[in-house]
């Protein structure tokens, strides 16, 4: 068994049956590690080895802990793991040492994973590019030359090079889907509110941002989500959480499938990506679906507007305790900060009222389909030295974030989403797409992932190798 391309359930069902010890898994971990990571650099903070081979003993020796029992995970840097540093990319924090766990880290730990250093992640998790001037860049794990995507790019990258089976990750604008699609993995947004976030300050008012799983096949994706979903008790968007696991295969005959393409024209693209994700949707089409193209639900520069001014509002809200560091941030930091700051009560209700428009009509269309697809991300991978895209297809870029619109009609309204991966470009760079449905069939959009992992296997067919 090469334990650095087997997939969680795999790994843990080893373990369980005695094939494989935690110990053995967390040999070849940090072997994969020591091997791979250096040039890639997507694993950041790692542990004393000597430590991690002892947590995993003590593991092999006692009870089942919980259905992550001896998986090494590492965590992204933006979240808390008591003893060790979360930097969030920024040299404000690259000394900040955790007194205490997050509660996406207990409740890892309470399922008996071993929690093993960090993933690199953008500076405050701002922009799909891995980069900060903490811990450097993280490279695409199929070109080095190239992004990997972000916010979540360590974890896809970790993932993709085999040097962990399942990750978290965050998403707020497409941190967990676009390094999916960038890096070949699975990457899920859950409904809004089924992963709670830290209960720390407001817990009424920003509903943008979720944490969330992902792995090298839906299967996976589901043990994890179960482990970190779940109402917590001082949070007031409490949203109950049947499980997901395991995920059962979709029968795909007589399902219809929405295919929006690039929003009536609205969102420009670069050459070969919406011929490759046509491609990808002749596989639900030998499965018994009905796909069928969707004319644009509404106008995306409405479902743009509420998205910029929300997001800006949301960022400066968490940026705001360092705005007399304002110097320190980078200048994309800056300029959410400025704007949140900047913004009116009146126009952050405009904003949410247009979102609500788009909840409502968005629940329309899923009246007639069972799933809406649309590409994961409006440009390949670019260079890894270039900060965001500034054009695509001649089409200037008016902010630093809006070559990634194509994920917004998700992220606004908190839809559950599964990036897939649909093959390789011209290059052999790595694309993916998104599937959505309505809010809290999560369980059913993996399930429709697991019928199209079952018939591509695009993860294990075309792993990274380093």
């Amino acid at each position: 068994m090469d334990l650095s391309q087997t997939t969680a359930t795999d790994l843990l069902n080893a373990m369980s049956t005695g094939q494989a010890s935690a110990v053995e898994l967390m040999r070849a971990t940090l072997d994969r590690i020591a091997s791979v990571n250096g040039p890639l650099n997507a694993i950041v903070a790692l542990r004393d080895p000597d430590e991690l081979m002892a947590e995993a003993r003590v593991l092999d020796d006692g009870p089942v802990t919980g259905p992550l029992h001896g998986l090494p995970i590492a965590v992204k840097d933006l979240v808390n793991v008591a003893g060790m540093v979360t930097s969030q990319g920024s040299p404000i924090f690259q000394d900040n040492i955790a007194k205490k766990d997050d509660l996406i880290a207990t409740r890892m730990r309470a399922a008996g994973a071993i929690l093993i250093g960090k993933t690199n992640t953008p500076e405050f998790g701002l922009g799909s590019h891995t980069f900060n001037p903490v811990h450097g860049a993280t490279c695409n794990a199929y070109d080095p030359t190239r992004t990997c995507g972000g916010s979540s790019g360590g974890a896809a990258v970790a993932l993709a090079a085999g040097m962990v089976a399942l990750a978290d990750g965050s998403d707020m604008m497409g941190s967990l889907r676009n390094p999916a699609a960038w890096n070949n993995v699975y990457g899920f947004r859950p409904s809004w509110g089924r992963v709670p976030p830290e209960p720390v300050g407001d817990g009424y008012l920003h509903q943008l941002s979720t944490l969330g799983p992902m792995a090298r096949r839906p299967e996976d994706l589901g043990v994890f989500l179960d482990v970190i979903s779940g109402p917590d008790p001082r949070q007031p968007h409490a949203v109950p959480s049947p499980a997901v696991s395991p995920v059962s295969t979709a029968d795909l005959k007589g399902m219809r499938i929405g295919w929006l393409d690039d929003w009536g024209g609205a969102y420009p693209f670069e050459d070969g990506i919406r011929d490759l994700c046509q491609n990808a949707l002749s596989v639900f089409t030998q499965l018994g679906a009905r796909v069928e193209a969707v004319a644009p639900p509404i106008e995306a520069e409405r479902i743009w507007d509420s998205w910029a001014t929300l997001r800006s509002w949301s960022v400066a809200a968490n940026l705001a305790p360092l705005a007399e560091q304002r110097a320190a941030l980078k200048d994309t930091a800056q300029w959410e900060l400025d704007r949140g700051l900047a913004l009116t009560a009146m126009e952050v209700h405009h904003a949410s009222v247009a979102r609500t428009e788009w909840f409502r009509r968005a629940a329309e269309v899923f009246n007639d389909y069972d799933a809406l697809i649309l590409p994961s991300t409006q440009v390949w991978p670019f260079e890894i030295e270039t900060p965001y895209p500034t054009e695509i297809a001649g089409n200037s870029m008016d902010t630093y974030h809006r070559w990634m619109q194509v994920m917004v009609p998700v992220s606004l309204i908190g839809l559950p989403c599964l990036s897939v991966p649909v093959g390789f470009g011209a290059k052999g760079l790595p694309m993916g797409m998104q599937i959505f449905g309505p809010r809290g069939s999560d369980a059913r959009i993996l399930s429709i992932g697991a019928a199209y992992h079952a018939a591509t296997g695009w993860p294990q067919n075309y792993p990274a190798r380093q």
